[in-house]
C-alpha cells in the first residue's frame, strides 16, 4: 500500500519546458559517458591480467646444457640461472643420479609464463620423466634385462643419440645390451661426444684415448649417467631391443646404418663410410 501525503490536496504533475528537457538530456549524456570512460579502462586492465603462454620446446636428446640454455631463454633469465637453481630446486631423482637430472629433463613442449620460474620448470620436466619412467612396462622391462630403471633411461640415451630411424633404436639397443653381456667396451662415439661436449661424426684415435668416465672406449659398462634426454621411443627401444646377434653397426649413408656381429664386416662397413665421407668432402 502507498502511504498517502499529509497533504491530501491532488498533486499537479511538473512537466519540464523544452530548456529543461535538453539540459536533462545532456546531463543523461554526460552520465553515460563518464560510465564508458570508467568502463574502458578497468577492461583495459583487465585485459593485461590474461597473459598468452609461450612454448617452450625439447626436442629429443638434448643434453641437459641445451636444456638450461633454452629454459634461460624461454624465461628471459641471464645465461646460467637455470643451471644454478638445480641445486636448490629439490628434484625428485632417483638416488643414482646424485642430484644430477641429466636423462630426467623430459623432451615435451612446456608453455612458459611470467610467472615460471627455472626451479618450478625443471620441477616440472623432473616429475613428468618420473611419471613416464616409472610405468610398469618400464620398470619390468628394466627387471626383465636386469638392470634398474636410471641404467635404462642411460641405454636409452646412447641409443637416442646413435640411431638415426625409430627401427634402427632396436637394433641400437640390442647392440648395448650384448655387448654388456659380453663384457665387452660399448665403444660408442656419442659418449666421447658428451665427455668432449660436442656433437661430431669425427673421432680420432687419440679422442679414443681421453680421461673420462664416459670414454666407453676404454672403460667397460655404461657411463656414469645418461648423455641426454631420451624420449619415449628410445626408452621403448632400450627396454625391448629387437632381437638379433649384433655387436657392431655403423651408419655408411643417410638411411644406410648396417649392423652385424662379424668384426672383419664391420671393418668393410667402415672403410665404406671412410670412401663415403671423403667423397663427400667432410672427411
Amino acid at each position: 500500500m502507498v502511504n498517502e501525503s499529509p497533504d491530501s490536496r491532488p498533486h499537479r504533475r511538473i512537466r519540464p519546458t523544452r530548456r529543461g528537457r535538453l539540459l536533462l538530456l545532456i546531463a543523461a549524456v554526460l552520465v553515460l559517458g563518464v560510465a564508458a570512460a570508467v568502463l574502458v579502462p578497468l577492461l583495459t586492465r583487465e585485459s593485461k591480467t590474461v597473459e598468452q603462454a609461450r612454448s617452450l620446446v625439447i626436442p629429443e636428446g638434448w643434453r641437459a646444457s641445451q636444456v638450461y640454455a633454452a629454459a634461460d631463454k624461454a624465461l628471459r633469465e641471464p645465461a646460467g640461472t637455470t643451471e644454478k637453481a638445480v641445486a636448490a630446486a629439490d628434484l625428485p631423482l632417483p638416488a643414482e643420479a646424485k642430484g644430477n637430472p641429466e636423462g630426467y629433463l623430459f623432451p615435451a613442449t612446456y608453455p612458459v609464463t611470467s610467472g615460471t620460474t627455472p626451479k618450478s620448470l625443471l620441477r616440472y620436466m623432473v616429475d613428468t620423466a618420473r611419471s613416464r619412467f616409472g610405468a610398469d612396462h618400464i620398470t619390468a622391462g628394466a627387471q626383465r634385462n636386469n638392470v634398474t630403471v636410471y641404467q635404462t633411461v642411460t641405454i636409452a640415451s646412447v641409443v637416442q643419440a646413435e640411431a638415426d630411424t625409430a627401427p634402427d633404436m632396436g637394433k641400437v639397443a640390442r647392440v648395448i645390451h650384448n655387448r654388456l653381456d659380453r663384457g665387452m667396451p660399448l665403444q660408442m662415439d656419442s659418449t666421447l661426444n658428451y665427455a668432449l661436449n660436442r656433437s661430431t661424426l669425427d673421432t680420432t684415435t687419440g679422442d679414443t684415448k681421453i680421461d673420462s668416465p664416459y670414454n666407453s672406449y676404454e672403460h667397460k659398462g655404461l657411463p656414469p649417467t645418461p648423455i641426454g634426454n631420451p624420449g619415449e621411443q628410445a626408452m621403448v627401444a632400450a627396454i625391448s631391443p629387437t632381437p638379433g646377434p649384433w655387436l657392431y653397426f655403423v651408419t655408411v649413408a643417410p638411411g644406410d646404418t648396417r649392423f652385424t656381429d662379424d668384426y672383419a664386416e664391420q671393418q668393410r662397413n667402415v672403410a665404406e663410410f671412410n670412401r663415403n665421407r671423403r667423397s663427400a668432402g667432410t672427411g
